[in-house]
């Protein structure tokens, strides 16, 4: 058994990880390694400076001849070469075998990673326990996503995710996709796929902007659904080669709950209760920020104006509202304190609202005029008339409801679990092997 990990290929020029995973399995599959898994793609924590995009790891796990090993592994080295932006300044690709069970420490790893900062002193301390082995180029730094690619085993939840590629002369152009097609796909699968449009903007979801290879990503519950879904969608350009990932993608992976906000640390993606301390105020670019404490400490949280219905929610917070909030912590700066980016809210418990009102009438019940500073309140309806009465406090109701909100799709982490998905987690593995292969389409264009 073998486990090949991959991290940290592209950069903000071009390039792609999954694609590089891709081109390997038809190696792998050529040398007649058998999988024993899908292709795993592990999204590690989005919260990283370092990070290029959606910040993926990928692993590929075969059971191969002990003979087949040297080729596999100067395959694999020598793909990363050819594919990897090596001339980047931040590109650090890391690739690491492992062999065998895949012990706890390395699964506690890939938490960590997922969850936290990974260091490539303690990726290295364990590649020399277990007897793996790892060719970091550079700084090696994709190291970490190497091994924590291993380690995701995806024990829990997961998703799956067909990424359909281009050509290579196609690549940095207009991605050429029908939305129809995809707005008629969406309607089909319902809650089998997810994040394809976004419901306020009616912008398609599936399509990334930037230079990479990548023509079109469809995330689902089953490889079955994101197959027939890609069959759904109308391409008016060529697809190069297509495959299905296994990913933690929308299952939040990457949120710790953490027991108070004295706890709450930079990068990090947490899970915080407290209750809401100052009133939400509006900034510069339509952002809503607020604080919350919970008598260990206070912290800034930020909806910003992408979040859509997460940042209307927010506004509506008043002092006093209990809430669990949901969101990576950025470091404080010069400008500004730490600082919660929201995912999302879970308002527990809204306090009462108060306002100072007119009286009613006695004699009518009709709510009465003031009459001037300090001369009392007169009803329009029926004349009555009482110069001592003063404006009351009154309840009223609050539009905010307790539940769950959630940022908008469009602004949604590759992590982020959307409501959709609530209710459609997965337990335990429930795939057959002998089909992963029949789920991939090499170079031979459809």
């Amino acid at each position: 058994m073998m486990h090949i990990g991959i991290d940290d290929t592209d950069s903000p020029r071009g390039g792609c990880t999954t694609y590089i995973a891709a081109l390997l399995v038809e190696k792998l599959h050529n040398l007649k390694a058998k999988f024993i898994d899908y292709p795993n793609l592990i999204r590690l924590n989005p919260n990283v400076p370092w990070k290029t995009r959606g910040n993926g790891a990928l692993c590929l796990r075969i059971e191969c001849d002990e003979a087949q090993v040297e080729d596999i592994k100067e395959t694999t080295i020598e793909l990363v070469e050819e594919n990897a932006d090596l001339t980047y300044e931040g590109t650090d690709p890391g690739i690491v075998f492992f062999y065998g069970e895949i012990p706890k420490e390395v699964e506690e790893f890939a938490k960590g990673a997922v969850q936290g900062i990974g260091k490539v002193k303690t990726a290295i301390n364990l590649l020399r326990r277990f007897r793996a082995e790892a060719i970091g180029f550079k700084n090696g730094r994709g190291i970490i996503g190497g091994l924590a690619a291993i380690g995701g085993t995806l024990k829990g939840d997961y998703t799956y995710e067909l990424i359909a590629y281009r050509i290579p002369e196609n690549r940095g152009t207009l991605r050429r996709i029908c939305k129809e097609s995809v707005i008629e796909m969406d309607r089909i699968m319902g809650n089998q796929t997810f994040n394809n449009i976004d419901p306020e903007t009616g912008r398609i979801l599936i399509t990334p902007h930037g230079p990479d290879p990548v023509l079109y990503g469809v995330r689902g519950e089953s490889p079955e659904a994101v197959r027939k879904a890609h069959n759904l969608i109308r391409s008016e350009e060529p697809i190069e080669r297509w495959i299905i990932f296994r990913t933690n993608q929308g299952t939040d992976a990457h949120l710790r709950p953490v027991r108070s906000v004295s706890e709450v640390k930079p990068y990090n993606p947490v899970v915080v209760c407290g209750v809401v301390a100052s009133k939400p105020r509006v900034i510069a670019g339509g952002h809503v920020i607020f604080s919350i404490s919970d008598g260990s400490g206070s912290i800034d949280c930020a909806a910003y104006e992408p979040t859509g219905r997460l940042r209307d929610v927010a506004r509506l917070l008043i002092e006093g509202d209990k809430v669990e909030v949901y969101g990576g912590v950025r470091p404080p700066s010069e400008d500004n304190p730490m600082t919660i980016n929201l995912e999302k809210i879970r308002v527990v418990e809204v306090a009462p609202l108060k306002r100072l009102m007119n009286p009613i009438c006695p004699s009518c019940g009709k709510r009465m005029k003031s009459m001037g500073r300090g001369k009392g309140f007169r009803c329009k309806r029926c004349g009555f008339k009482d110069p001592s009465a003063e404006k009351i406090l009154v309840e009223v109701e609050r539009s905010l409801k307790p539940g769950l909100y959630i940022t908008s799709p469009r602004s949604q982490r590759h992590l982020t679990k959307p409501f959709s998905r609530y209710g459609l987690e997965k337990h335990e593995a429930s795939y057959t092997y002998e089909r992963i292969i029949p789920y991939s389409k090499f170079s031979n264009l459809e």
